[in-house]
């Protein structure tokens, strides 16, 4: 493990089948597990975790996250075992001071906008990761704050990760025509 400066990613994670399939996106997320330093652990935000006020997952084994209906069964019998880490959760209630953070210990865990990337970058889910919240009810900048604080932890060896599409609403995309 390594205490460098840890990257900032955006990654657009598209269809929940690339849990499942070999392409040129799922090949790109195991190259970057497979180039990038090793982190101590990760935060991420997933577009699909909206919130009224901030949260952040606290519990020792996370659960993961079905989010998503009408697929295979095999994208349902898969698991993201890593790690929770509520020490790194309570460093994030205390970053982001004074945001009041609720501490979820039981209720989320990862769902498939987090885990569905970073299962094919780091696939023996053995790296300590939270999952923080995105706050529907703040504005843009307030957000970009938040960035800039977590973007601290960076030195410390903690990757982020943000997960989420440009567009990302199934229910009005129109596929043919």
């Amino acid at each position: 493990m390594t205490t460098q400066r840890m990257p900032a990613l955006f990654l657009g994670h598209g269809s929940p089948m690339n849990v499942l399939e070999d392409n040129r996106y799922t090949r790109a997320w195991a190259q970057l597990g497979e180039t990038l330093p090793r982190p101590k652990a990760i935060v991420v935000v997933s577009a699909h975790w909206f919130t009224r006020g901030t949260g952040v997952t606290a519990m020792e084994a996370p659960k993961t996250i079905h989010d998503f209906g009408g697929f295979p069964q095999a994208l349902y019998d898969t698991h993201y075992p890593a790690p929770g880490s509520p020490e790194l959760a309570q460093q994030l209630v205390d970053l982001l001071a004074p945001t009041p953070v609720a501490l979820d210990k039981e209720a989320w865990g990862f769902d498939h906008g987090s885990w569905g990337v970073l299962i094919k970058m780091y696939p023996n889910a053995d790296i300590p990761m939270v999952q923080l919240s995105i706050d529907s009810t703040k504005p843009a900048a307030w957000h970009l704050e938040v960035g800039r604080k977590l973007a601290t932890l960076r030195d410390q060896g903690i990757m982020l990760v943000a997960s989420g599409n440009v567009v990302h609403n199934l229910r009005t995309a129109r596929w043919h025509g």
